[in-house]
């Protein structure tokens, strides 16, 4: 290919042949950009949750294609432009650090393309998504620590192409082991948190979306980064926590193994309470509700008082907030039923009241009417 080129250099005149490399260049360049463009086009008539392969490739790819594909050729061209110039070897320079940067970005984006395709196969919208979610939790993390590498080597490259940055470093190589001393000292917490995020990966004590209690909050646990953890409250506020919280403190992880939870309703009512027809109308609640999973539906009296006892009914749901609106529709409709059915039921408070026996014997002004 070198000696077909330069064989064609040697019949053009130069300015022919250095116009030629230019518009092809351009030219590629262009066509990059228009194909990239239709298929964006194409793709944004269809449906967004759809998958395609294709389709992840060119929303990911395509502007970083519009970039390294003619830096790329320019990269390759440039020994057979015809140029004599003294700032040609600062020209190569400066265009073999654009491909690097423009690299670097490329493969920061194919990463996406990768996380789409994994996340396509597992796909968190299901009844039991245990495996899925440990997948995203090592996915996002490597994602992110494959991201921060690129950059640190793309970055250190871009450096030793400078004569001045290759002699700096080599005099800095003496003074490694006390750098490297003061500068582990110095990002101890950077450091730790980084760590713990390994083996939050790793241990997945953690993994995306599952239901945590932290700080006396509820909610769901939506981004994990290298330093924090953001959690979803069931309001709508963000609860964010540093990384290494999660391997120091105590917290409830409501779907470590399973998104299965049970839920209790408590119900304080009287002493004659007719246990055996609420346990049979909790029995018709949960067989008419879809959000029992009908493993759990149970009455049981599990505490007396003075004036109340104490009845819980235990019921069970598919996951924590399905499980929350089944002990919503349980409590309403069992106080409902004993309203209707049996008021008595409810909890009452019972007075005694005693007369003195001079006051009982004594009549009354009305029965001294009824006498007259």
């Amino acid at each position: 290919m070198e000696e077909l080129l330069g064989a064609w250099s040697k019949q053009l005149p130069p300015w022919a042949w250095n116009l030629i490399i230019i518009a092809f260049i351009l030219i590629i360049g262009v066509v990059i950009r228009y194909i990239a463009g239709l298929l964006l086009n194409y793709y944004k008539n269809k449906k967004e949750d759809e998958y395609s392969f294709l389709r992840s490739i060119v929303t990911h790819l395509s502007s970083s294609l519009n970039h390294f594909v003619p830096l790329l050729l320019t990269n390759v061209l440039l020994p057979f432009v015809a140029v004599q110039s003294r700032y040609l070897d600062d020209i190569k320079r400066w265009l073999g650090i654009f491909l690097l940067i423009s690299f670097a970005r490329l493969l920061m984006r194919a990463m996406r393309v990768l996380e789409d395709l994994i996340y396509h196969k597992y796909d968190l919208n299901k009844e039991d998504n245990l495996k899925e979610r440990k997948i995203r939790t090592q996915l996002q993390f490597v994602r992110k620590v494959a991201a921060v590498f690129i950059f640190i080597i793309t970055l250190s490259l871009i450096l030793l192409s400078f004569d001045s940055v290759r002699k700096l470093g080599a005099g800095l190589l003496t003074g490694v082991g006390i750098g490297g001393v003061i500068i582990g000292f110095a990002a101890q917490k950077s450091l730790g948190n980084l760590l713990a995020g390994f083996q939050i990966a790793f241990t997945q004590p953690i993994r995306i979306d599952d239901v945590l209690v932290v700080e006396g909050e509820w909610g769901k646990v939506e981004e994990i980064t290298l330093t924090y953890v953001v959690l979803n409250i069931w309001d709508q506020r963000r609860l964010i926590l540093p990384i290494n919280y999660f391997i120091e403190k105590p917290f409830q992880n409501w779907t470590r193994t399973t998104s299965q939870i049970l839920g209790t309703v408590f119900l304080y009512v009287d002493y004659n309470v007719p246990t055996d027809a609420l346990r049979d109308e909790l029995t018709r609640l949960l067989n008419l509700s879809p959000l029992w999973d009908k493993r759990v539906g149970i009455l049981q009296v599990t505490d007396t008082k003075e004036s109340t006892v104490e009845l819980r009914a235990l019921v069970s749901a598919r996951n924590s907030s399905q499980a929350f609106d089944l002990r919503c529709y349980v409590r309403e409709n069992l106080i409902k039923y004993l309203n209707s059915n049996y008021p008595d039921s409810l909890s009452k408070r019972r007075e005694l009241v005693t007369l003195a026996k001079d006051t009982l014997n004594e009549p009354t002004d009305a029965a001294n009417i009824d006498g007259n």
